[in-house]
């Protein structure tokens, strides 16, 4: 086996090197691979461009991928993976102030969902010449870090995820009234069990976490605003900078991630995504 990991960070994140992912991979390289997911939560795998295909088959390694809510986006050969062009095409497109950019913020995909990816899978086909970086924090460190009384606390909550929420400056793409159907408002416990090594993060997503059941408006915020300067500091993350060809995997159950929205306008910036069904115990 040619596969080798390199640490991307203290915080999180292993880089893969060695392979040729536009081929089938042996048992003891898919083994390898997923292990690693499972250590360090995010796997950069250095690649050459895939197709949407061929993604796929390396997608199938972690999971069963599954199709997004916005059908637009869809590869319609592969409806499992979505096209997402977010380039900049005039200058009005690009935001003045970040915080109006719903990447912007941090989050979990598709929260939103009763049962949430256990991860994402995000591919570079064009990179502008700048910026554009996709930033991730580790949420299990963060509860690790807690004070005992302050996880007690924190264990003992749930909090109600919307497709949108007024705490977000942003608002999300507009469904359609069948898409309306599909994605009712859920509730998720704010500290999560990882279901497969048994760890414990917050589950917070500062676009979709709206407040905290049985609360009020203003405790709630209180609570959710004192979580989300605590995930993001310094210490729990890494700044991914695109190559073309990047593959990115990482763990939805233990990190949130938001997008360095300030790249240059008229330079391609297309990746291809697919998302992993969580495992149901």
């Amino acid at each position: 086996m040619n596969l080798n990991v390199t640490p991307l960070s203290d915080a999180l994140g292993g880089e893969i090197t060695g392979g040729n992912f536009s081929k089938n991979l042996n048992n003891n390289e898919k083994e390898f691979l997923y292990n690693c997911f499972l250590k360090y939560h995010l796997l950069c795998i250095r690649s050459s461009k895939l197709s949407s295909k061929e993604l796929y088959k390396l997608a199938i390694i972690f999971g069963t991928p599954f199709t997004e809510v916005t059908r637009n986006h869809w590869d319609l050969e592969v409806p499992e993976i979505s096209i997402l062009n977010s380039t900049y095409v005039n200058l009005s497109d690009k935001p003045k102030n970040p915080k109006l950019n719903r990447r912007n913020g941090w989050h979990t995909d598709h929260s939103f969902k009763k049962d949430p990816p256990k991860a994402t899978i995000l591919h570079a086909h064009e990179i502008p010449s700048y910026g554009g970086h996709t930033r991730f924090c580790n949420t299990n460190k963060a509860y690790d870090d807690l004070p005992k009384n302050k996880k007690e606390f924190l264990n003992s909550l749930s909090a109600v995820h919307c497709y949108d929420t007024q705490r977000a400056p942003a608002r999300p793409v507009e469904r359609t009234a069948y898409e309306i159907k599909e994605t009712p408002d859920v509730v998720h416990p704010l500290i999560l069990n990882h279901d497969e090594t048994n760890i414990k993060s917050i589950y917070f997503n500062a676009n979709r976490t709206d407040r905290i059941v049985g609360y009020d408006r203003k405790k709630s915020d209180e609570i959710l605003d004192e979580i989300d300067n605590h995930v993001t500091q310094n210490k729990y993350r890494y700044d991914h900078k695109w190559n073309i060809g990047d593959i990115i995997i990482w763990d939805n159950r233990c990190l949130i991630h938001s997008v360095n929205v300030d790249y240059p306008i008229k330079e391609p910036r297309i990746h291809l995504r697919t998302l992993i069904k969580r495992n149901k115990n």
